[in-house]
């Protein structure tokens, strides 16, 4: 004998079957329901400072008035190569973040010297401070003049890692939904006055930026090296000593480029 269900009895049981089976993955769901309406990755940053204070011998706001040159950033191994670029991207950061700072642009800063003999001096330069962390007198002076500028930014790139994890993953079907994606860079920036030898401010920062990509979207060098650099130059316009940096301080998060998908 054939017993019917009414059909709302039918048609709740149905409801309440699907709500169960699908509860489990509402977060996948949702998440994948983000992806196509919202940007592919999303950063979270946060850079760390350690900055000497201003002596009352420098005004720094000398650098508003003459230029300062800004010379290629060092690496040493095993992290050589990835401070390439570094010098261009302080010049960026000095642009938005401290605009009344002038600076001579950093390819400008190398074609003066190679212009006036000094490739091999300034190489030998920067091939001992890889070591000594100092910018010795004499062909800083010697450098300083064919550039133009009695004070000059010298960058350097301590570490630099980048890891990714898994966070969203069907395995049974191999398939990875989300992956947190995270860079870590420790910077040093000097200033010194290529007339006497002296370094006038030092700033050492640790970034940390990381990304939940759904996509392919990596977390790029250029964002985390940007923030963390104008971490440093906001040290340096604001007298701050130890600070703390994140997304909160809207001048620094505009550094950031977020990918959109094309």
């Amino acid at each position: 004998m054939r017993t019917d269900v009414p059909s709302g009895r039918r048609l709740n049981c149905y409801r309440s079957l699907f709500e169960k089976s699908t509860l489990p993955f509402l977060p996948l769901v949702l998440m994948i329901a983000c992806a196509g309406g919202c940007s592919s990755s999303i950063f979270g940053w946060h850079v760390q400072t350690h900055s000497t204070a201003h002596r009352s011998s420098f005004d720094y706001k000398i650098l508003e008035r003459e230029p300062v040159a800004i010379f290629g950033a060092l690496g040493m191994i095993p992290i050589a190569g990835n401070e390439v670029g570094v010098d261009n991207f302080l010049a960026e950061v000095l642009s938005k973040v401290a605009p009344g700072i002038q600076f001579i642009n950093p390819l400008e800063s190398v074609t003066r010297i190679n212009k006036s003999g000094l490739g091999e001096v300034y190489w030998k330069m920067h091939e001992a401070a890889l070591w000594s962390n100092i910018l010795p007198q004499e062909p800083l002076q010697r450098l300083g003049a064919a550039v133009g500028a009695r004070y000059v930014f010298q960058p350097r790139v301590m570490l630099f890692n980048q890891s990714m994890i898994d966070r969203w993953a069907i395995p049974i079907f191999g398939v990875r939904i989300s992956q947190t994606r995270a860079t870590v860079l420790r910077l040093s920036l000097q200033l010194w006055d290529a007339e006497t030898g002296a370094l006038r401010w030092f700033s050492v920062a640790e970034g940390t930026m990381q990304g939940e990509a759904v996509s392919q979207d990596p977390v790029y060098f250029k964002n985390v090296a940007e923030v963390t650099l104008g971490s440093m130059i906001q040290d340096f316009v604001n007298g701050g000593t130890e600070s703390m940096y994140t997304p909160l301080n809207m001048l620094l998060d505009a550094l950031v480029q977020h990918p959109v998908p094309k």
